[in-house]
């Protein structure tokens, strides 16, 4: 079994049966338990938040600290917010 990976046995119902092959179908995947998951990719995040993987914490504090070396503390003038946001 894979890694992260969760054996399961249930009943489904006919509907929800049709919609994973569906599913299965649409994204070309090779059966229905990973129709569940890209469904649960999708659908998911309204009622779970996903858990952000150490590497990307790690990237964002590295370029934080990238930033406060070249820039220091400085703050943004509005002038400067609106280019780089493309606003007018």
């Amino acid at each position: 079994m894979e890694k992260n990976k969760v054996a399961v046995n249930f009943r489904i119902r006919h509907y929800t049966n049709q919609v994973l092959g569906v599913i299965k179908e649409k994204y070309a995947l090779r059966d229905k338990a990973e129709a569940l998951d890209k469904f649960t990719e999708i659908y998911g995040i309204e009622f779970v938040e996903p858990e952000v993987k150490e590497e990307f914490i790690k990237e964002v504090i590295e370029s934080c600290n990238r930033h406060i070396k070249r820039y220091g503390y400085r703050s943004m003038s509005k002038k400067e917010f609106k280019e780089v946001f493309e606003l007018s």
